[in-house]
């Protein structure tokens, strides 16, 4: 199991609240195919919420990167890369 990671409360509060903004665009599309709203208008609101989770997977990525990464290494545990290339697999 992997260990926590303390984040900068600004980092934080920023990550939450892309979070919930694409909560409520999630909440929104569901919506939509409730009401059956136009294909291509659903479409572009799910490639609105894909960008938005993308943004929020970039900045955990850096500061998983800056923080994590480093000391890691610098701890003399070099599998970390290995990890981190494994993720951004499934990221990409």
């Amino acid at each position: 199991m992997s260990e926590g990671t303390i984040r900068e409360e600004k980092l934080k509060i920023s990550l939450i609240t892309r979070l919930n903004r694409a909560e409520g665009q999630i909440r929104g599309i569901k919506g939509m195919i409730e009401r059956d709203t136009y294909c291509n208008d659903v479409l572009n609101q799910i490639a609105a919420v894909q960008a938005a989770l993308d943004a929020v997977g970039k900045l955990v990525l850096e500061n998983h990167i800056r923080g994590c990464l480093v000391e890691k290494i610098r701890a003399g545990d070099d599998k970390i890369v290995d990890e981190l290339l494994v993720t951004i697999g499934k990221m990409l």
